[in-house]
């Protein structure tokens, strides 16, 4: 099923195909954890289309749909310069967003995301990569050990009015 999978940059006509396939997989992702008032208010505020079109337009961001036959199954955000959210160190890259619909986890579909993430730094000459994950996804965390990602800090997300610790991650590039 990988081998049919397009990995493909998103154009800014693509919003509407962007909110629907990030709020279903956020949702997906982090609703049985979360009240649904403060998924809800992140959904709102986070998938809006003044935030997407900001992130869409932003030249130092870009997005990456995962589609098989037609249909947007993941997406992968990421960020170099001023549009990292913490680090905004000109050797890094930013993996900001990796997210696979549901019924696609465990079939490769993140790990050909990554892949691109990871091609793209490399085309920019980063040094490194960085991301954040919430402590509580056990799954994304093996996935980042896996390949290769140490942590490095700590932060903390607000989800509406909770306030949620993320791990810090980076992978050191050879160049």
């Amino acid at each position: 099923m990988a081998a049919n999978i397009i990995i493909k940059k998103i154009s800014i006509s693509e919003i509407d195909d962007l909110q629907k396939i990030g709020r279903q997989t956020f949702e997906e992702t982090f609703s049985e954890h979360n009240s649904k008032e403060n998924l809800d208010a992140y959904l709102d505020e986070g998938f809006s289309y003044e935030k997407l079109t900001a992130e869409l337009t932003n030249e130092d961001s870009e997005f990456y749909f995962a589609i098989l036959e037609n249909e947007v199954i993941g997406y992968l955000k990421v960020n170099f310069g001023d549009s990292q959210t913490e680090l905004k160190d000109s050797k890094a890259l930013e993996i900001e967003r990796i997210y696979v619909s549901k019924e696609f986890h465990g079939k490769k579909v993140g790990q050909l995301l990554y892949d691109k993430a990871i091609e793209i730094a490399k085309e920019k000459n980063a040094e490194y990569v960085w991301l954040g994950v919430w402590e509580e996804n056990g799954r994304a965390i093996n996935f980042y050990q896996k390949n290769g990602f140490v942590e490095f800090d700590k932060h903390i997300f607000k989800l509406g009015d909770d306030e949620q610790t993320d791990l810090m991650m980076k992978l050191k590039l050879s160049n």
